[in-house]
Formats: C-alpha cells, structure tokens, sequence
C-alpha cells in the first residue's frame, strides 16, 4: 500500500495524513479479518488435523491447541471487518459512491475467501491478487484524490500477480490436506508441474508490466528500481519448476517468493518518490 501516497505525491496532491492512517487502518484490518476466518474455518473444517505445516503454510494451527479460542477468533475476524466496513462507509460519507463498488468487492472477498472462493480454483487464484492489488491500491488511491487514477490501476496490476503467486506457491506443500477438505484450487485442479508454469508466467507478467507502465509513463524511469527483484526470481523460478513435488527443496523458493511480493513494491513505489522530492 505504500504505492498510494507514492502515487499520491507523484501527482503532487496534498495528502491528508488522517486520511492516510485511516487507509492503512482499513487496510491492515481487512488483512486480520480475512486471516481470522481462515483461522477459524481451517479449525472448523479439520484441516488444521490433516496439514503438514512449513512456515508458508495458510494460518497458524494454533486452534487445535487451544480449541476453546475457536469463538473468539471468529469474533476478531468480524470485529476486524466490521471496522473496515465502518472506515469504508466514512470514505464513501466524504468522497462519494464511487467507491461503493471495490468495497462491497473486498468484503465479499473476506467473508467467503476460505469457506467459498478456495473451491473455486479460478476464483482462488485470483481473489488475493485482486484484493490486495487493485481493491486496496486503486481505492486507497481514489480516497486520497477524489478519483480513480488509470495509471494507478496498471500499477496495482503488478501487486495483482505477484500476491497471486504468494498464495499460489503457499498451496504446493498444503496440497493433499486441503483436497481432503473439498478446496480445489490450482495445484488440485492441475497438479504442481503446471501450477509451477502458471507460478513462472505471473512472475514475468509482474516484471513485464512493471517495465510496460515505465513505457506508457505511468511510473518513473525511477521505479525500474523494481527490476531489483529479477535476482531474486530468477531462482525462485528455477527452482519451482524443478522442485514443484519436493516440498523441502521448494522451501528456499517459497521464501525468495515473500521477499518478491514484498520488495518489488517497496522498490517500485521508492521510485516514485524519488521522482517527487527530485522534481520538488
């Protein structure tokens, strides 16, 4: 998210830092509330019993331990998404029904992202792509300027795949158990081999878009800082294609894989203020 204000200062508009904080509040709440009802729904649907867990693996398994906790995190992830809600409708109060759309959108995508949207294998790869990149990115964009910027949407494109890959790469080791559990998502529906590919084809759609929005002048020569990344990829590529069924093997890819979907953005979004204070 830290290509809203990056975007925000760029176009030389005069950020309000309540609002900002507010963004990041919304933002960071939906992220607790779609991880608490993963949390609970792993616990409800035994699929905490059946997974063999690695650091990348969906939520913590910490359920089966402390059992009676079960309710209260079911609290928290409606509590969590209720303060989105309520941040949401204050912005759409000041800025407009505009942003009505993308929330409505996200929320959809908390509530049902575990008990629904993890069937649907499609629908799973995508929806975390989608949430974190164009949902959040376009509409904290639109809260801080009043309107929906094209040039930010191909932006959030780049987040868009490479959240998507997070998750992806995350479902290789869970595979088995959450079959058992009725999830279908890409690893069930095409095995790991092909998943792997679909895995590297996001990875050089994320590069090719980002190289794509320097060309069309969407984001600053600066923000080919992103390209950093590609030493990391590179790897994490290889070694997905070649490790796919061997899960310890992958580990060191899934963890090249966190510091992609992390970095990239962080590097992209520095080019964008450095262009600013630069220009200023």
């Amino acid at each position: 998210m830290l290509l809203v204000p990056a975007f925000a200062y760029a176009a030389g508009l005069g950020v309000n830092y309540a609002d900002l904080v507010l963004v990041f509040i919304g933002g960071l709440a939906a992220h607790i509330s779609v991880n608490m009802f993963n949390e609970y729904e792993d616990f409800h649907s035994g699929l905490d019993f059946h997974t063999q867990r690695t650091p990348f693996s969906g939520g913590s398994g910490a359920l089966p331990l402390v059992p009676d906790l079960a309710k209260a995190v079911r609290l928290c992830a409606m509590l969590s998404l209720l303060l989105t809600i309520t941040i949401g409708g204050y912005f759409i109060a000041q800025r407009g029904w505009g942003l009505l759309p993308l929330g409505v959108l996200g929320v959809i995508c908390i509530y049902f992202y575990t008990s629904e949207i993890t069937r649907r294998p499609l629908l799973c790869l995508i929806a975390p792509g989608l949430s974190f990149g164009p949902l959040m990115i376009t509409g904290g964009y639109y809260v801080l300027s009043g309107h929906y910027s094209l040039a930010v949407f191909g932006v959030s494109l780049i987040v868009f795949c490479l959240v998507n890959n997070l998750l992806l790469l995350n479902q290789f080791p869970d595979q088995q158990a959450d079959r058992q559990v009725g999830r279908k998502h890409l690893p069930i529906l095409l095995g790991r081999q092909k998943s792997a590919w679909v895995y590297v084809g996001f990875l050089a759609a994320a590069y090719g878009l980002l190289l794509l929005n320097v060309w069309l002048g969407y984001l600053p020569v600066y923000s080919l800082l992103g390209l950093l990344t590609v030493f990391l990829a590179i790897p994490a590529g290889l070694a997905t294609l070649k490790y796919f069924d061997d899960i310890e093997k992958l580990k060191p890819a899934m963890g090249l894989n966190v510091a992609i979907t992390l970095l990239t953005p962080v590097l992209t979004a520095a080019g964008l203020f450095l262009q600013h204070y630069l220009q200023a």
